[in-house]
């Protein structure tokens, strides 16, 4: 064992987080508002400035206007059409022919023929669709003074405060996971002064033959409430089957409640508190037959003699159950003062404000806490809040990254729970996976593409140059594994190996040799989204798209073979500790060893493709070869120097520009190559160009959470890694984040840990671990092997010595 000159080891029994860990934890959170705290001195004006809540299925969105408030509502399985299946059943008899087009060279008709033998049918997917908007008129609240709105991320629940003609009035909403309700409370220091006349609007869309086959009602209901429902839109053939219903009850203190056929009006209450229940009639991707009405029903009658006080005592609980785990702190500054919109604009100007990395750290754990519960959908690409009936990119699942992405943090930031819907989503949608491997491919096994709806669509879409990703599936299979890496459960092991084993199987039967190479190869295949430089690669007219586009169809893409390894070993490790499929094992150890190597080019770069295709220009917002840099572990800064050299070749190249998750990755890459000032200048850069007034980070001008996450997931990469077969402390540290403490993040094999460092210097760390495994510690240069410890402590005060 070595030991640094300057460190104390201690070993400690601490298996789990006590009382008093927790309490501390707590207190650390608290101890500076700047860290936990959005607030802005104006109402918000755009959705991008609205303030987020969520319980993982019902979001809502607070404007905040004093005189005009409006709520933005959502409902997580509020998409367009019903169950459908788009899978092409030409797929399979035309697959042969494409690879050979794609072997010899003749990438324009390989295009061609995927196109129109593979995309689905249809070749678009559903979209994800608003529920509605609660509208709140408050007369007289025009000339409102003192103003300020906020979102405390330690309760989940957003504020708005603001006097008129001297009365205080304030407002709090939230969204209850325990109740499932939307709630929003009015209050006045002084009684009778509130009064105000609500409505609740629908959402059609004039883009489709200038309006969609949606439908909507809104009625007034005696004595106290107002109703939304309807149905959904048909789309591109597929009927629109999803019902929806809202219900925002005002119960008022005092005054009085009158209810019109569509409108209601409250006057002179001292307060009012709004339930909204919503609900669909989607029971799963194959069921829509679920009574939205007595569901909602349901909610009301269970909230029915419950006070305000106890349903946001029973929220604030449930959510601090979850938040609460994990702690840090950085320095504050005179900038963290400022509000929230004011704060971003002074740090991307170069001010100083290392809490404000803690703010957007803090903010991707609440976003995934909100968007992302047991029991509901996984995080689309705007999470669960839209407000457009044709929002970019159908606010789907895209697969390619983004979806991805959306679950980095929520193991090492220790809200692993959140990730329960993706698991969920990958044990049923192999159902459908293997529908399209077997029509599509004549493969077992299944496959998922670029992206998918809430109907679990798994068949190509969008055309060729996106379609040909078969990896998706692969991928998030990955984030399954890395699951059991950081909390090894076997039960919840045998629960994921036959979504593992299958997608493997997908590849065992698809993965053909390269005539040249003659190692294993996906094809037909791309490197997501990007276009490789290759001799005669022409731009063509695709039948699919109705444009022109050059053919991104290729075979054996890196990011495919880096991705395969992965799975591949993820099944061959399961099949051991579960000790089943021998033949399987040896079969997957046997491909493992044939597939494509990674190769470096010819500019030191890592190449992105088989052959020498890169662009030493081509500054791309995807760089799906560097995923065995990070977030895979095969590229390492010591085991693999020359690949690691490589990959900061193409990172170089790629630039630090980019789009909201484009930039977020990058922050991660650069804290795997240790490089933490490099890593911190992107994320100046990320809150710069790329970060809403909200947080919420943006793809060109499309409010999005994956950057959000992202960013979260690569904050914690500069504080911690465990990648390596090691727990490496502070491995990226910018010096912008001389000194600071963090509590409660997890590493993989089942530890969680403590930090606190000042001057660029370790000066604590506790490790506690659920497991008692071995573990291997490093700091610096310097590596600490622990074989059976519970746990241990670091004093940087100059001795050792036992507790």
């Amino acid at each position: 064992m070595r030991i640094h000159p300057t460190l104390c080891l201690a070993v400690l029994a601490l298996p789990t987080l006590g009382a008093a860990q927790e309490a501390s934890a707590t207190e650390a959170a608290r101890a500076d508002v700047s860290a936990t705290t959005l607030w802005y001195d104006e109402a918000a004006k755009t959705w991008s400035e609205a303030l987020p809540l969520g319980n993982g299925r019902l979001g809502a969105m607070l404007f905040g206007g004093p005189a005009r408030e409006r709520v933005l509502l959502n409902e997580e399985t509020v998409w367009t059409g019903g169950p459908y299946n788009p899978t092409n059943t030409a797929g399979a008899e035309n697959v042969a022919e494409i690879r050979r087009l794609v072997f010899e060279g003749d990438y324009a008709r390989a295009h061609k023929l995927f196109g129109r033998h593979m995309m689905g049918t249809p070749v678009e997917q559903m979209k994800y669709q608003p529920l509605g908007d609660l509208w709140l008129e408050f007369p007289g609240h025009e000339s409102a003074t003192g103003y300020r709105r906020e979102l405390d991320l330690d309760t989940a629940i957003a504020s708005v405060r603001y006097e008129v003609d001297g009365v205080a009035f304030t407002r709090e909403a939230f969204v209850s996971p325990i109740d499932q309700l939307i709630v929003i409370h009015l209050a006045a220091d002084e009684p009778g002064k509130i009064s105000l006349a609500a409505s609740l609007t629908g959402y059609r869309n004039t883009q489709h033959s200038n309006y969609g086959s949606e439908i909507y009602r809104i009625d007034g209901v005696a004595p106290d409430s107002l109703q939304l429902r309807g149905r959904t839109s048909t789309y591109l053939g597929v009927e629109g089957r999803v019902r929806f219903l809202a219900r925002a009850r005002f119960l008022a203190t005092g005054g009085q409640v009158h209810v019109d056929y569509d409108s209601l009006t409250v006057t002179d209450a001292d307060a009012v508190t709004i339930l909204i229940p919503a609900a669909t009639s989607f029971v799963n991707y194959r069921d829509v037959s679920a009574s939205a009405e007595a569901r909602v029903q349901q909610v009301l009658e269970r909230v029915a003699d419950k006070p305000y006080e106890s349903i946001k005592a029973d929220h604030i609980a449930a959510h601090q159950k979850l938040f609460h785990r994990l702690a840090i702190n950085l320095t504050a500054s005179e900038a963290s003062r400022l509000p929230t919109d004011e704060r971003l604009t002074s740090f991307a100007q170069g001010g100083d404000d290392p809490q404000l990395a803690v703010l957007l750290f803090q903010f991707g754990r609440y976003l995934l806490v909100s968007s992302s519960r047991a029991g509901t959908k996984p995080a689309n690409l705007q999470g669960i809040w839209n407000e457009e009936m044709n929002p970019s990119w159908d606010s789907k699942f895209t697969t390619n990254i983004n979806l991805q992405m959306n679950y980095w943090p929520a193991e090492v930031a220790n809200v692993a729970d959140c990730a329960g819907p993706l698991v969920d989503m990958l044990c049923e949608i192999t159902e459908p996976g293997s529908y399209t491997a077997r029509e599509s491919y004549g493969a077992r096994g299944w496959v998922l593409h670029q992206n998918t709806d809430i109907w679990w669509a798994t068949a190509p879409m969008d055309g060729p140059y996106w379609g040909t990703f078969s990896a998706g599936g692969a991928w998030l299979c990955t984030q399954l594994w890395e699951h059991y890496l950081y909390e090894p459960d076997v039960e919840y092991l045998r629960r994921i190996y036959p979504v593992l084993e299958g997608a493997a199987l997908f590849f065992v039967d698809t993965l053909v040799e390269h005539p040249t190479e003659k190692v294993l190869v996906t094809c037909p295949a791309s490197s997501p989204e990007n276009l490789p430089t290759r001799p005669g690669n022409r731009e063509i007219h695709d039948e699919v798209m109705g444009g022109n586009i050059k053919p991104s169809i290729c075979a054996g893409p890196t990011m495919d073979t880096q991705l395969l390894r992965d799975l591949f070993g993820a099944v061959i490790r399961a099949s051991q500790i579960l000790d089943r499929d021998h033949a399987l094992r040896a079969q997957l150890l046997e491909m493992r060893s044939r597939l494509a190597p990674m190769k470096i080019g010819r500019h030191g770069q890592l190449q992105e493709w088989l052959e020498e295709w890169d662009d030493p220009d081509n500054t791309h917002r995807h760089f799906s070869h560097l995923y065995g840099l990070y977030p895979g572990s095969q590229i390492d800064f010591e085991r693999t120097p020359e690949l690691a050299g490589a990959a900061r070749v193409s990172l170089r190249m790629r630039g630090d520009q980019g789009t909201g998750f484009s930039m977020a990755w990058k922050m991660g890459l650069w804290a795997r190559l240790r490089d933490g000032d490099r890593a911190h200048a992107i994320f100046r850069n990320l809150v710069e160009q790329n970060t809403c007034a909200n947080l919420f980070s943006k793809c060109y001008e499309t409010p999005q959470v994956d950057g959000a996450f992202g960013a979260c997931a690569g904050i914690a990469e500069m504080l911690l890694q465990s990648h390596a077969d090691e727990i490496h402390l502070l491995p990226a540290l910018p010096a912008a984040w001389g000194s600071g403490e963090l509590r409660g993040f997890r590493a993989r094999g089942g530890f969680e840990l403590d930090l606190r460092w000042s001057d660029g210097k370790l000066e604590e760390l506790t490790l506690r671990s659920k497991l008692g495994r071995p573990c291997r510690l490093r700091y610096g240069e310097v590596k600490v092997e622990l074989e059976t410890e519970v746990g241990v402590s670091y004093h940087r005060d100059g001795r050792l010595a036992p507790i």
